[in-house]
């Protein structure tokens, strides 16, 4: 049992595979194991890059955009951002499926040179003489399409996780019942291993889970800068600064958290972790929410403040004169008086935001990884790259909707309906979650007749 189980652990997660064969049917060499963890230590390089790239340019959307556009408001904000997920949606299964027929590194040279193209545009934007934010609308849909390479990439990784899971199975079993996994089914029913029976249900309810949870970092990471912008009256500089600072120590929060989930799963499960985590964004939105009678400045007091009732006609010429060698593209600070809930909505004090970042930077990376780590195991030994498109089209279809919804929300009745219904969503994915948790199990858990 010991020498099968070595064995499996160097079974190759790529080559060639035919409808007759199996993965697991191949013996790799030292050199291919190498190459293969070579490239599983690139293509983590490549998803930290694509990342880091998104985290930089997401805090400086909406100041970029007000920029080269003044007729851009909130709402449209929302559907710039929700055009990256457009276009990951669209080319996640793609690739995905394009990846499971061909060389894996066909799609991700192509996804690449399309990144880069879309971020040169990006960069461009404000160069046309009107219609600019439709052109950023359309570079962020295009940068998104080439982002769709991230169901290549889990397809790849997650065939380790996989066949670690094989391994465990039998590391757990009798020799007879290691042989059978390996070889094909036995002659008795105690060791004969369904092929593509995946628990479809159990499916479904992953990738529902997974869109929720992408649809509330989306909806947080999407309205920080204007919410922030309102509540304290900060200026488009010091909102791309702060804010960037926070998600960065939100970044740093999520890798020391990760570590310890990863020891901590194996005492617990991954479910128990997922619902965790589930708790801890439901805390984090519901300290989000404004209390008190403290309300954020109006931007309208500017004006009032700077119309002094003993101004004399020279001065007022003076001052226009000088306007223009000012910085005119200086916006005033505080919250919007064309946001009516301005008026009556307390304010979020910055501790109350402060601690509900730290909480929702718990929360996200755990149920993130643990649904990833859940549905990877549910699909089992096989091909995984269609199924991991429909994961990340999940996801992208969240990150389609949550900046669409919250910035629609938000910019009409203001963050105490916009954070309470998002509490409610996190409610819903609970219960969805308490009623599915029985048939979150490994493939090879559900068929190899083995404990979790």
């Amino acid at each position: 049992t010991a020498n099968l189980g070595m064995e499996a652990e160097r079974e190759p997660l790529l080559g060639n595979r035919t409808s007759e064969s199996r993965e697991w049917d191949i013996v790799e060499t030292e050199e291919h194991y190498k190459s293969r963890w070579r490239s599983i230590r690139i293509l983590y390089l490549t998803m930290f890059l694509s990342s880091v790239g998104f985290s930089i340019v997401i805090m400086s959307i909406w100041p970029y955009l007000q920029k080269i556009d003044q007729t851009a408001d909130a709402s449209f904000l929302g559907w710039v951002i929700a055009s990256f997920s457009l276009g990951q949606m669209v080319a996640s299964p793609m690739f995905g499926l394009w990846s499971n027929y061909r060389p894996r590194k066909e799609p991700l040279t192509v996804s690449i040179l399309i990144s880069v193209a879309a971020n040169c545009l990006y960069a461009y934007v404000h160069l046309p003489a009107s219609h600019n934010k439709y052109y950023m609308l359309f570079a962020r849909g295009l940068v998104g399409f080439g982002a769709g390479n991230v169901a290549v990439v889990r397809s790849y990784i997650a065939g380790a996780t996989s066949l670690q899971e094989r391994t465990s199975s039998m590391a757990n079993t009798s020799a007879c019942q290691a042989l059978g996994f390996i070889l094909g089914p036995a002659s008795t029913d105690e060791v004969q291993v369904p092929q593509g029976n995946i628990d479809q249900v159990a499916v479904v309810a992953t990738n529902i889970l997974f869109f929720v949870i992408l649809f509330i970092f989306a909806l947080f990471e999407t309205i920080i800068t204007p919410l922030t912008m309102d509540m304290y009256a900060w200026t488009q500089e010091q909102a791309v600064l702060y804010d960037g600072i926070i998600l960065a120590a939100l970044g740093i929060e999520a890798v020391v958290i990760l570590l310890g989930v990863k020891l901590l799963s194996k005492k617990i499960g991954e479910r128990a972790i997922l619902l965790g985590g589930l708790i801890v964004v439901w805390v984090g939105f519901f300290i989000l929410l404004p209390w008190g009678n403290q309300f954020p400045k109006i931007q309208w007091e500017d004006l009032h403040n700077n119309s002094i009732p003993n101004t004399t006609f020279g001065e007022i010429i003076i001052d226009i004169w000088n306007s223009p060698r000012e910085d005119h593209n200086e916006r005033p600070t505080g919250c919007p008086i064309e946001q009516a809930w301005c008026l009556y909505t307390p304010v979020i004090h910055l501790a109350q935001f402060l601690t509900s970042a730290v909480l929702i930077g718990i929360g996200y990376p755990v149920c993130n990884l643990m649904s990833y780590t859940l549905y990877s195991k549910i699909l089992g030994p096989k091909p995984q790259g269609v199924y991991m498109g429909w994961l990340t089209a999940s996801g992208s279809g969240a990150r389609i909707l949550g900046p669409v919804f919250i910035s629609q929300v938000y910019a009409h009745w203001g963050p105490r309906w916009a954070f309470g219904l998002v509490c409610g969503m996190v409610v819903f994915t609970i219960t969805l979650l308490g009623v599915v948790y029985k048939r979150l199990i490994a493939f090879s858990i559900r068929y190899g007749r083995i404990q979790e």
